[in-house]
């Protein structure tokens, strides 16, 4: 979600083949803050869009949702323009009114966070359905999704089609291949097992030339997601009864094992590590933290969430400011998920700073928090007052939801 691990680096890399930078880095930071096109007034962000314009506006909006604000039509009526006459999405088409060809890059990352966005900002039932149906006919015959069609599978694909499926009413189960496959049956493939030891219950991403699969924490993340079905904001889950991996067929089991993997790779440092390109020092990975610490709480309530959560509130602000809408994003999905106020995130206000980086909102709901403390002590954020404002220019708005790799 980047949040996955930013479809830009996939579209660049094994789709056009070029050499170029993402939209995202492995930290999440944007790779150049003097745009090469025109930066449209619709449109979150101040960075290139030409890798990730469709994700980070279906993150924003989704984001938005979430914390109740409205968005400013142009913004929805620009995501909206962005779909082709077949119903897909690209990263970012610059002119809209010209008819999409062969050249256009569609991808399945773009046009399911689209098709998740525009679920929830509501009144977009054409062009919900148009992108369900290009979901459907672009899947892979192990029932998974890649990035562009005829890429193999990878569970960043196929995790937030899933969560675009259910948005839109689906049953992913119901979702077959030709060969009678689904979008669940694919992620399991991507598991470890258990007894893989350490890495016991992470996905991969995909698996290499031999067929052997890697332990991949921004797949894993993805791979939660995708087991429930949520989408990518998702609300608290409930604690299991214990916080092992075991084995099991079920979805609600490879999401369980891959938080517990998660889990582990949290408790040591707080954060997960990234490596940029290049050079052998590690560096705090802000945005797949925050999607691993969204992912834990969705699948396994908040218990093992709430140091790494800490962290975040701590460190990740300056990343976020750099980073734009996308990751303001990711830090509203991981404070929704673990029942914090994303309005007090560490001093910061992330949903007035998501607003500030697009259009005025339409309407936004502003909300006081009461600290609470759950059956198990652990400290959680109840909404308790909710008042509405609406106005024409008025600050910040509101809507009715991987990868630099997925």
């Amino acid at each position: 979600m980047n949040i996955r691990r930013s479809a830009a680096l996939v579209a660049a890399t094994a789709v056009i083949g070029m050499a170029t930078a993402p939209a995202a880095l492995a930290d999440g930071s944007a790779p150049s803050a003097s745009p090469s096109v025109a930066i449209p007034s619709g449109l979150y962000g101040k960075t290139d869009p030409t890798y990730d314009g469709v994700w980070r506006q279906s993150l924003a909006l989704l984001a938005q949702d979430t914390v109740g604000v409205k968005p400013a039509d142009k913004a929805v009526a620009w995501l909206a323009g962005q779909q082709c006459e077949n119903g897909g999405f690209a990263a970012f088409r610059a002119e809209p009114g010209k008819e999409c060809d062969k050249k256009t890059l569609v991808d399945s990352n773009s046009t399911a966070a689209a098709v998740q966005a525009l679920v929830a900002v509501g009144g977009r039932e054409g062009e919900v359905t148009r992108g369900v149906d290009w979901l459907k006919k672009a899947q892979n015959g192990d029932g998974g999704w890649g990035y562009n069609v005829g890429m193999d599978s990878d569970a960043n694909s196929t995790a937030v089609v899933t969560g675009a499926l259910v948005a839109a009413g689906e049953k992913p189960a119901d979702v077959k291949s030709g060969r009678g496959r689904t979008g669940q049956d694919a992620l399991t493939d991507l598991a470890l097992p258990c007894s893989d030891g350490k890495d016991g219950g992470a996905l991969a991403y995909q698996p290499d030339k031999k067929g052997k699969l890697a332990a991949n924490a921004d797949a894993t993340a993805a791979g939660v997601l995708g087991a429930l079905g949520t989408g990518m904001a998702p609300g608290k889950g409930k604690a299991p009864d214990s916080y092992v991996c075991k084995d099991g067929g079920t979805a609600g089991d490879l999401a369980h094992n891959a938080a517990v993997y998660l889990q582990t790779q949290l408790s040591t440092h707080l954060y997960l590590k990234a490596v940029t390109p290049g050079s052998t020092k590690s560096q705090p990975d802000y945005g797949n933290t925050a999607d691993a610490v969204t992912s834990i709480a969705a699948a396994e309530g908040v218990k093992y969430t709430k140091d790494p959560y800490a962290w975040l509130e701590k460190n990740a602000g300056d990343w976020a400011e750099q980073s734009g809408p996308a990751a303001y994003a990711q830090l509203i999905f991981a404070a929704h998920a673990t029942g914090n106020d994303p309005r007090d995130f560490g001093g910061t206000d992330l949903v007035k700073a998501l607003n500030a980086t697009g259009p005025a909102p339409a309407s936004t709901k502003a909300a006081t928090a009461d600290k609470k403390k759950d059956d198990s002590g652990i400290s959680v954020w109840y909404v308790v007052a909710v008042a509405a404002v609406a106005g024409i220019g008025i600050g910040f708005l509101f809507s009715g939801r991987k990868k630099q790799q997925l």
